[in-house]
This record gives structure tokens, sequence and C-alpha cells, in this order.
């Protein structure tokens, strides 16, 4: 499978201020894979340490700080080969603070080596600050497959094709449009995790799909109970089942009485932010007003939350696969939350801000999602129907006119830029970075 963060690989293995890397991602991203599949490709050879099956290998780190000397009894205790064009692979590390900090003295007395580290909970073992290697450690982050990664597992090249190779905001032909509409509907079915993806696009197995899904979701519940105060478990999954329910309100703030009658914002807090440790969900915060530096208008109170993956979270909201094939319901079913979802996994991708969200009350207005581009902001709204009327947008326009050079609107509807409203399809999301870039270029001109 083509996936992208393969370049940032290949940039950390060239930098020359590279340190060992840390690569983040939920259980079942890909990790190791692609891991192994960068040091196959990239490396005459990779040796691989799973410290999860062989917990042992972690006795090598009590012992001494000589990084040498860890790599000689790895190498002898594996029989495999290591030497400085060898990708040397970390896995499953999370609960072993002292592989984690062995970082720092690989980093500072033995740089030539190139080592990567994974675990499916590193987020959590990482706000731990004794075993953090302040400052010695590169960090990268593989998030589920995009829409452009699955089109090519799916065979669909030529799409990615012809969406790379866009330099005017036209409308798409129909040639393009339909069968791009049509693929986005199998990807809110399949999600963006590999295994999910390979079932569907190999196979064309729906009911693979469907049990791969509900393997994962099971096997976060049982990361749940990794949670160190034992009384958080239930809390962290009721907060987990929640979601569709949150996504499903009009309203989609966060409330903490949807995970329980009563529930109070102190008693969950704690279970919530283990979840976003985890990378399992996102947490988007409501923000005031549209300044920089965008974290300063930061309303802490108020917020909404994502699941990591579009398809998990179909998945976890009981959605049938049978909606796929009926017209544009797989968008609009539980107030379009699958398309917000999955609108907020590309912003993600391709913006180093995570992105906000703004609204008011009396009467009640919201913007979807607001995001930072270099030192803009803009605003974007997520509709999935063809039925587009930016109530919210114009209201954001009116409030904050001098800072709005750029307003966006993710739907069904065609690519076009209409004033300063531009309009991209669902399934370009994954290349809003570069259409702002088109958009904002065609408003000068004029």
């Amino acid at each position: 499978m083509y996936r992208s963060i393969i370049n940032d690989l290949v940039k950390w293995k060239n930098s020359k201020h590279r340190k060992p890397l840390i690569l983040k991602g939920v259980r079942q991203v890909g990790k190791t894979w692609i891991l192994k599949e960068f040091g196959r490709q990239y490396y005459s050879s990779y040796a691989y340490f799973n410290f999860d099956e062989n917990k042992e290998y972690a006795q090598f780190f009590e012992s001494t700080k000589d990084t040498g000397r860890i790599l000689q009894n790895l190498m002898m205790a594996s029989g495999q080969k290591i030497n400085e064009d060898t990708l040397i692979i970390f896995d499953e590390v999370q609960d072993f603070p002292d592989v984690i900090n062995s970082l720092k003295y690989f980093c500072e007395n033995t740089p030539q080596y190139h080592i990567a580290c994974a675990g499916s909970l590193l987020g959590i073992a990482l706000s731990k600050p004794s075993s953090f290697p302040v400052g010695k450690v590169n960090f990268l982050t593989i998030n589920p497959m995009t829409f452009r990664e699955f089109l090519f597992a799916n065979g669909d090249k030529n799409l990615c094709e012809y969406m790379d190779s866009i330099e005017k905001i036209e409308p798409i032909p129909d040639a393009f449009f339909n069968p791009l509409y049509e693929k986005l509907k199998m990807y809110y079915v399949t999600g963006g995790m590999p295994e999910s993806v390979a079932m569907w696009t190999e196979d064309r197995d729906i009911e693979a799909v469907q049990s791969v899904l509900s393997d994962i979701t099971d096997s976060y519940e049982r990361d749940f109970a990794k949670h160190p105060d034992t009384k958080e478990f239930p809390k962290i999954s009721m907060i987990w089942h929640s979601i569709p329910s949150q996504l499903a309100r009009e309203n989609k703030k966060f409330i903490f009485k949807v995970v329980k009658e009563g529930a109070r914002a102190r008693e969950y807090e704690d279970a919530l932010q283990w979840l976003v440790d985890a990378n399992i969900v996102s947490k988007v915060y409501r923000s005031t007003a549209p300044g920089l530096p965008i974290a300063a208008y930061d309303d802490l109170s108020a917020f909404k939350i994502y699941a990591v993956d579009t398809g998990i979270l179909r998945r976890l909201a009981l959605l049938a696969p049978t909606a796929f094939g009926e017209g544009n319901r797989l968008f609009t079913e539980f107030k379009g939350a699958l398309s917000e979802n999955y609108v907020l996994q590309s912003l993600k991708n391709q913006f180093e801000v995570q992105p906000r969200y703004w609204s008011e009350t009396n009467p009640p207005y919201e913007v979807d999602f607001i995001i930072q581009r270099e030192n803009d902001i803009f605003p974007v709204e997520v509709k999935a129907e063809s039925n587009t009327e930016s109530r919210s947008l114009k209201k954001y326009k009116e409030k904050f006119s001098d800072k709005v050079k750029l307003r966006i609107r993710f739907s069904l509807n065609n690519l076009m830029l209409n004033d300063d409203l531009l309009n991209i399809p669902l399934f370009m999301a994954d290349y809003t970075d570069k259409l702002i870039g088109m958009a904002l270029e065609n408003l000068q001109e004029y």
C-alpha cells in the first residue's frame, strides 16, 4: 500500500540533524508495516525488535546505558546483524521506559545508527515525564489512510493523477466527478485503517471489513483497561461509546451529561484526556475569534470530539454498510457527522495547527472548523448535502469582515470559487491547502 508518510521518513533519514525517531499512531494504523517497508526500500537491511513478544530484550536496557553494548546484546540474542546502514526498529516500547529513555544515549553517543520506535499507546507513555528524552528525539505521527491513499490501494491511481493535475478552480468533468463521489462512499464504509481497506480493495469483502473494524474497536476497549487507575476504565469506555450520540446532535459541543446522566466535567476529564493522549479521539476547541496565535482565543470549556477514523466512527455508530448504496444517505447520516470526521482527519494531515471551531448562541450559529494556514485563518463549513446555504459562514463574515480573505465550504457540489466562497467537493479534502493557495491567487488578480 502506498503511504505518503514514507516521504517524511526519507527526509528524516537524510537529515543531518537526525535523532532517534518516535512514530506515534493508534493500534492497527500501520506503524510496524511502514517502518519495515521503509527499512526494506531505503536501507541495506532492517533489524526488528518487538518488546511485547520478547520482553527479555528490555533487560539489556536496564543493566547499562552503553548503546554499543545494548546493540551487541540485541544482535547476539536475536541473530540479526546491525551496521550503520541498518534501520533499527524498536516496536511496542510503550511499557518499557528504559527503552524510551535509551534514545537519549543513542542520540548523544551513537548518532550514526538509525533508530525508529513505535508503540500503540506511546502518547500515554510519553505523557509520563520519567520516560521522556526531551530534545533527543524526532516525532512523526502516522494517521489512518487518507482518501487519496485509499484510491491508490483501490487501483484508482488515474483519479489521483487527475486531482494532482488540477491547476485551475473550475468544475470537475462528470467523467471524474461521478467515480470520485462513488469511491468516497466506499471510503466512508471502510475508513482508513489499512487492514479494513485491504479487505475491500483486495477481496471486495464487506463482511470482512465489518469484522476488522469490530476487532479494532474491541482492541481499543482492551487498551482502556491499561489506564493505571482502574476506576477510569468504565469512564473511558462510556466517553468512547458516547461519540456517535455527541455528533448526532445539532450542536455538537461535547456534553458530559450525554456520557452519563448527572456526569460532571471534573469526574471525566482524566478519562477524556487519556483518549486524546492515546490519539483515539481528537479534541477541537471552540475559538472566540480568528486571532493569532489561535490558541490564545480558545474557550477551554467548550469543545467537540471526533473519532480517529471515519470507518471506526461508522462502526461505533452501528451504521450498516447498506447505506453505502443509498444515494447521499451515507453523507447525511446523523447530521453529517461522518463527513465532519472525514474533513477533520484530512485537515489535520495538511495543517500544523489543530483546527478549532466557532459558534455563537441566540440566535445559534456554528462554523464547523477554523483553520490556520501560514498567518491566515479561514472558516470552514462541511455540508453533507447539495443544499448548501451557509448561514453561519455569512454571519462569520459579517462579524469578522476585516479578517476573512476566503471562506471554505465542503459539499457534494462541484469545485467553484464564488466571490470569496470556495466550494470544495468532499472528495478533494486532501487538496485543501493547494486549493486555498489557488483561490487566494485568483482573488488577488481581481
